[in-house]
């Protein structure tokens, strides 16, 4: 029979980081929310306590952990901030492991120790104005020029929504950039398509104005724009032509992340729907004990714990060296809709005090619904699903 029980080690840390959510993070979430600014002082504690080192050899100055024990650590960030779990999600899935998976050893013994340590932040270049799911559309292109003794890359394009791109401690960010093409056997034209490792203090890079966004409002968000952008040729990151399929594996990895993130998000507006209906009096009792809203929370539980036995399999999987895909799909399609359905049912148990921002409900009804979006769609999970049933 599976064991869905947490070992000893892995339950510490989910209580050591749900404490941490509940201490640190609740209190000051409102006002970072509110003014839209970064919680520094949160990132902060959060890399004192080696979060952002979780899943990488201590070789590296990670924790020695693995990737299950992100995703609990998310779980609890996200049920109570989704903005701070996001930051933990991006800074470790897309912007320390691209280089940890790929990188040579020279660019980690650079980056590695910084990026898990929290010291600085990474983000990934992927989508851009016209390439979003369909990354194969990209238009940003690099190309070799020789610089005195040198080979250098030579980047122009622009990237939309990238996460953790211009923070004070952001140091670096991976792009992807058409850097060839080749022709199919039916005629047509394949870009080839590579990532890039490029500072943040590079000439040509910039990090323009954040986004004003629904949600997720304490999370760092920004277009990019690379205007003749020239860094050296060994700041290729893996592969050439070999850019999007890497990141495509990366992006596999990253379900299960923000499955876990999503997971938190769901359960938190049970845990604070159980609280105010034990609370709140309507018609001379608890609301609670009206079915109406005691189901609408059972049903918001069920939801939670289907989202996680979704993940934890998921991860489990990808741990013991089994194909993930499909599992992680499943458990990103699965967990966002929770969080999603969850927040709008979380809203209508607190009724008025529901649509007013410094509750908690109201804030995951804003944030949950980039979760069916961000890291590939709904419909991208969908079509990922029906691929492995052959439709």
């Amino acid at each position: 029979m599976p064991d869905f029980e947490l070992s000893e080690e892995y339950q510490d840390l989910s209580n050591t980081v749900r404490n941490f959510a509940d201490n640190v993070v609740a209190p000051v979430s409102a006002k970072h929310d509110e003014a839209h600014t970064f919680p520094y002082e949160v990132v902060s504690q959060m890399a004192d306590m080696g979060l952002f080192g979780l899943p990488f050899p201590e070789e590296y100055g990670g924790m020695g952990g693995d990737y299950f024990a992100l995703a609990l650590a998310l779980e609890q960030l996200g049920r109570v901030d989704q903005s701070v779990a996001i930051t933990l999600e991006a800074g470790v899935s897309l912007g320390a492991m691209p280089i940890y998976r790929f990188g040579t050893e020279a660019q980690k013994e650079e980056w590695l120790p910084m990026l898990a340590s929290g010291e600085a932040l990474a983000g990934f270049g992927l989508t851009e104005p016209e390439a979003g799911s369909d990354a194969g559309g990209t238009k940003t292109h690099a190309r070799r020029e020789r610089v005195g003794d040198k080979n250098m890359w030579v980047i122009n394009g622009n990237k939309e929504f990238i996460t953790n791109s211009g923070t004070d401690i952001t140091r670096l960010v991976t792009v992807t950039a058409v850097t060839g093409q080749q022709e199919r056997n039916d005629g047509s034209i394949r870009k080839e398509i590579s990532t890039i490792l490029v500072p943040t203090n590079t000439p040509g890079f910039t990090a323009e104005r954040a986004y004003n966004k629904v949600g997720w409002n304490a999370s760092d968000t920004h277009p990019l724009t690379l205007k003749d952008v020239r860094v050296p040729e060994e700041n290729l990151l893996g592969e050439e032509g070999r850019g999007y399929a890497n990141f495509l594996s990366i992006l596999d990895e990253g379900r299960i992340a923000i499955a876990a993130l999503a997971t938190g998000a769901a359960q938190g507006c049970v845990d604070l729907s159980v609280k105010y209906a034990k609370e709140r009096t309507a018609f001379g009792h608890n609301i609670g004990k009206h079915q109406a809203i005691a189901f609408k929370i059972a049903r918001m539980q069920a939801r939670a714990h289907t989202a996680r036995l979704a993940y934890y399999d998921a991860a489990a999987r990808m741990l013991a060296g089994k194909p993930f895909k499909t599992q992680a799909a499943i458990a990103k399609m699965v967990a966002g809709e929770a969080a999603m359905d969850n927040a709008r049912d979380a809203t209508q148990v607190f009724g008025g005090y529901g649509f007013i921002n410094e509750f908690t409900v109201a804030r995951h009804y804003r944030d949950s619904k980039i979760l069916e979006v961000g890291e590939g769609t709904t419909e991208v999970q969908l079509m990922l699903i029906a691929r492995e049933l052959g439709l």
